[in-house]
């Protein structure tokens, strides 16, 4: 028979438990629980610095930028200059010498260059794409991180939670309070929790090699970052950043391959006119010693543009139309992913705020009105093991829907080229 001492004992073991579990779950509580900053982490501004001066996609885009603006002086440029000479040795010994230099008809020379020109804004436009694209890939990994950190912090709450629950079940059921199912359970619920802990550390540490990745840093280095899981307001509506796709740097660099192509298409027209020659020889004769000049010039006849010129307009011609609607299927694709990134905040929104002011509470004072009901043994183990576990799920949800917020504002940023 059990003794009254140590009933009274297990029982206030038992209701201390409780009392953490019901504090520790509260959404206050939870607020200052969340995981401390590392010291020698990094915060989001100096990560974004560091991808743009390291990452090897934003340096290669820069390069190509840097080649494309080196072609435009040469387009421009005349051909180089012919330097000739030739002698004959017959009855009269003649020497000839000169130059000669070939002209394009006036303005096939600037359409070159405009050409080129275009052709440096796309990679000037696709350069900054780049620098957008790594940056958004950059702010989902951080908050990515952020949630990992989260998400393990809550389980490992739980975990030890769910040790402590078991240590009671144990010392209760030694003395006829509970039964040994409950102390089996507590345990499947702790070794199920390893089990969460494990998935969780492991998608931290591919969000961590991830990061590594953008970072540029060797593999297998630790990023530790600082920062607050938290939803931030939008500045603009839907229709305010819809009206902002046209300076997005991916369509801009589709509007320098439509212009490029109009240039192309004017050469080609342009081809159907004659190109110069113009030359000067200087001669002279041995033996009798007589000095002489010739001028020459040359002029193409574009004698079968029906075969060539003709079917160069029609390709510029074509090329043109498939640079204007791919530059229009993108904008559509833009104002679609625009409105699907909107549509994502404004439920995650709605969510955290319900998670954050309703459902959190209630699951928070369902924990407490189990603890108090198993304590006089209205409700049985199971039933308090569920208000655990569905307050832990509440909790996982507000930080995952959190982070997906964020994430799809980074993804909005890319796509306008500024915060959204």
């Amino acid at each position: 028979m059990c003794s009254r001492d140590s009933g009274s004992a297990t029982g206030a073991l038992i209701l201390n438990v409780l009392g953490v579990v019901a504090t520790a779950c509260h959404p206050a509580t939870l607020r200052a629980q969340e995981v401390a900053p590392h010291a020698a982490g990094a915060g989001l501004d100096a990560l974004v610095s560091e991808a743009l001066a390291a990452n090897p996609e934003v340096t290669v885009a820069a390069q190509r930028f840097e080649a494309a603006k080196t072609m435009i002086p040469p387009a421009r440029t005349l051909p180089d200059p012919t330097l000739n000479f030739s002698y004959e040795d017959m009855d009269v010994d003649e020497t000839m010498y000169g130059v000669s230099q070939e002209i394009p008809f006036p303005g096939k020379l600037k359409l070159k260059g405009d050409i080129a020109s275009r052709e440096a804004d796309a990679m000037e436009q696709e350069y900054l794409a780049v620098r957008l694209a790594v940056v958004a890939r950059l702010k989902e990994a951080y908050h990515e991180l952020l949630l990992a950190d989260q998400s393990i912090a809550v389980i490992e709450k739980t975990r030890q939670l769910l040790e402590q629950l078991a240590e009671a079940a144990e010392a209760g059921y030694s003395v006829g309070r509970t039964a040994q199912a409950d102390i089996f359970r507590a345990q499947a619920e702790v070794s199920r929790s390893l089990a969460r802990l494990a998935m969780a550390r492991q998608r931290r540490q591919s969000v961590n090699a991830e990061l590594a990745r953008l970072l540029n840093r060797p593999a297998g280095t630790s990023v530790d970052v600082t920062g607050e899981l938290r939803p931030r307001a939008m500045r603009r509506n839907l229709a305010d950043t819809l009206a902002l796709i046209d300076q997005s740097p991916m369509l801009r660099a589709r509007g320098a391959a439509v212009d490029r192509s109009n240039a192309v298409l004017a050469l080609a027209r342009r081809e159907y006119l004659p190109d110069f020659e113009i030359g000067l020889q200087g001669v002279h004769e041995d033996p009798m010693g007589d000095d002489g000049y010739q001028v020459m010039l040359n002029v193409t006849v574009p004698l079968y543009f029906a075969s060539r010129q003709r079917y160069g307009v029609r390709e510029a011609l074509a090329s043109r139309a498939s640079a204007a609607g791919e530059m229009q299927a993108l904008r559509q694709e833009l104002a679609m992913r625009v409105t699907d990134e909107f549509a994502q905040i404004d439920r995650a929104g709605k969510v955290i705020r319900l998670l954050d002011n309703a459902i959190i509470p209630q699951a928070a004072l369902t924990l407490a009105a189990a603890r108090s009901g198993y304590n006089v043994g209205r409700v049985d183990f199971l039933t308090l093991l569920n208000s655990l576990f569905t307050l832990q799920e509440n909790e996982l949800e507000l930080y995952s829907e959190t982070a997906e917020h964020e994430k799809a504002r980074a993804r909005l940023e890319e796509i306008i080229g500024e915060e959204p």
